[in-house]
């Protein structure tokens, strides 16, 4: 259990509804043309995300994947400004020029969003390292994907965080599948926490349908980079319930594997024992998921008016000055 107060847990549940939620919004907007390029959608993997940064602190950083929207409107991005961002208007958190796989908020400490498979782990290191030269009590966070553990910058990470003490926790979000791939065809283990071991850091499964159980695996990992003991590795087993990207419908799933996790849903688990605990009722529930459907359609609106950024607006990031 967590042992955290009864409304951070019901904060929790809010924000989770509202990640589903504008990720169900998303795929609208880019179903009706307005979304350019691609999305990458992570419905299903809520708990991840607002478990692992409920466990941060306001001046720790973290970098994550271009499925990160979850991570975003868990660090506190506002959903019209991720929506603007991600229909390329000036109102976005980048100016409109970034993107679905490129959401980025220095103020609120989250410095990338990177479409290269694995390349957030690196810069996770490098600001974790930073901070452990200058003196700093704050710790970085990397959120990456269950294939980026193949590649060779995972592991050049992990040695060199390892070596080197460096105040970073290592998130992978196993959601069974790297692009179009089961991970049992592409990696010869079932439990990628186990590569961990070579590096000799805490490689930790995680059950990433459960909030408190992430809020907690990465609340322990986090106070031990605080303390200087250097990084850890977990393990998110997690699902996401869209195909990969943009309308692939995941035909490649065996029969029945989605339902299976849906009966797991991390928002239906925190609900049940919100309910258990006489936070939640189904009236109440019913009010709240109304309430955030509304602010994500006014959200999703506000930012269909704003404005496309300038050419020169959008050159400035071209060249430098």
């Amino acid at each position: 259990m967590t042992d955290s107060s009864p409304p951070d847990r019901l904060a929790w549940y809010r924000r989770m509804l509202e990640i589903r939620r504008f990720e169900e919004k998303v795929q609208e907007l880019f179903m009706g043309g307005h979304i350019q390029g691609t999305t990458h959608l992570c419905q299903g993997q809520e708990a991840v995300s607002v478990g692992s940064i409920a466990a941060m602190r306001p001046d720790d950083v973290l970098t994550n994947t271009y499925r990160g929207h979850g991570q975003a409107l868990a660090r506190g991005m506002a959903p019209e400004t991720a929506f603007a961002e991600l229909m390329g208007r000036r109102t976005g958190g980048s100016g409109g020029v970034g993107g679905s796989m490129h959401l980025v908020d220095f103020s609120m400490g989250n410095i990338g969003s990177n479409a290269i498979v694995g390349a957030g782990l690196p810069i996770a290191v490098g600001a974790a390292m930073a901070f452990r030269l200058r003196g700093e009590d704050r710790v970085a966070l990397t959120f990456f994907g269950d294939g980026a553990t193949n590649i060779g910058t995972f592991h050049e990470a992990l040695n060199m965080a390892s070596v080197w003490r460096a105040p970073v926790v290592f998130i992978i979000e196993n959601n069974l599948y790297g692009e179009y791939s089961p991970v049992r065809d592409t990696t010869p283990l079932d439990d990628l926490a186990r590569r961990a071991d070579p590096y000799g850091i805490p490689g930790v499964i995680v059950d990433g349908q459960d909030v408190d159980a992430v809020r907690a695996a990465v609340k322990a990992a986090v106070a031990r980079a605080r303390a200087g003991e250097g990084p850890s590795l977990l393990e998110m087993k997690t699902y996401r319930y869209r195909g990969h990207s943009r309308s692939d419908p995941a035909k490649y799933r065996p029969d029945g594997e989605l339902e299976r996790w849906k009966e797991r849903d991390p928002i239906a688990l925190l609900g049940v024992k919100l309910s258990a605990a006489g936070l939640l009722t189904a009236e109440t529930g019913k009010a709240l998921a109304d309430a955030v459907q509304a602010e994500i359609d006014a959200a999703a609106d506000r930012a269909l008016g704003a404005p496309y950024p300038t050419l020169e607006e959008t050159v400035r990031y071209v060249y430098a000055d």
